[in-house]
């Protein structure tokens, strides 16, 4: 079991190499932000994961999860930026 959750963290930091070459090279704005946001999800994961290296899922699932609200606020607050910068122009 320790290994498969071993190999669950490095495939998802992989993951996130892919995620932040995206958002370094993306060519318009809205890729960035999906990088963002799946670097941000892929951060959810990995909380999850380490509770369950530390034998403290309870724990470490309530973090992950308020940190996916924060996620979550944070794609619905983009949305609306570019919305209303959409229509200003």
């Amino acid at each position: 079991m320790d290994g498969l959750i071993t190999f669950s963290a490095f495939f998802i930091l992989l993951l996130n190499a892919i995620c932040v070459y995206r958002l370094v090279k993306g060519p318009t704005v809205f890729d960035r932000a999906i990088g963002v946001s799946l670097i941000s999800n892929n951060a959810v994961i990995m909380i999850v994961i380490i509770g369950f290296i530390f034998d403290r899922v309870d724990m470490f699932f309530d973090i992950a999860l308020a940190y996916a609200l924060l996620n979550f606020i944070l794609a619905i607050t983009l949305g609306k930026y570019f919305e209303r910068r959409g229509k200003q122009s």
